[in-house]
């Protein structure tokens, strides 16, 4: 992991994962220096690219959410060479190899429901070499331990996180960083 280009991003272990347009300027105000934008069409995006980037903050798209805009190698060729963001997120095991061609850092996003989700998640790691890996929910400090023990790329950690306790079980776990939804967690001075 040492490194690793995702690690040396992380100032604030708190990531803003913005949901909605008016969380835009909260995540410029807030301690975190990652931006995971979910919200966002073809047309927004270049203007809350530009602002956070503005601001001094990484952006990545999670692409799973993003309007306009194709899951095939057009799309993250467009995404590359004309809204530049630093990276993309995304749950699509092709994305991320086409990401990564288009030299994007990635984060691939899995949802741990059950140990065969752990298993299928820990093969799709392994075929697309993410920069990265989100895991949600996020509240399962065991789980994030034993992805930890078991995956070579950084865990992010993130879903269902609704207080700063939370946020220091899953980084006393081994978590890298949180991603969050609320606002206020932005400001924690982690």
């Amino acid at each position: 992991m040492v490194g690793n280009i995702i690690v040396d991003m992380v100032d604030s272990q708190v990531i803003a994962a913005i949901d909605s347009p008016e969380k835009i300027q909260e995540a410029i105000d807030s301690n975190a220096n990652i931006a995971f934008l979910l919200t966002g069409t073809i047309l927004t995006l270049p203007e809350y690219i530009t602002l956070l980037k503005r601001a001094d903050m990484y952006v990545f798209l999670h692409l799973d959410f993003i309007e306009g805009i194709s899951n095939d190698k057009s799309g993250i060729k467009y995404i590359a060479t004309v809204l530049k963001p630093d990276g993309i997120i995304t749950t699509k095991n092709h994305l991320i190899k086409f990401a990564k061609e288009e030299g994007l850092k990635t984060i691939q996003r899995l949802f741990l429901i059950d140990h065969n989700a752990i298993k299928k998640g820990q093969r799709l790691v392994e075929s697309s070499k993410p920069d990265a890996v989100e895991v949600l929910p996020g509240i399962m400090p065991r789980v994030i331990y034993n992805l930890t023990e078991t995956f070579q790329t950084p865990i992010i950690a993130g879903g269902l996180i609704e207080n700063e306790q939370e946020i220091h079980h899953s980084l006393r776990a081994g978590a890298l960083a949180i991603s969050v939804g609320n606002p206020h967690l932005w400001k924690c001075g982690i």
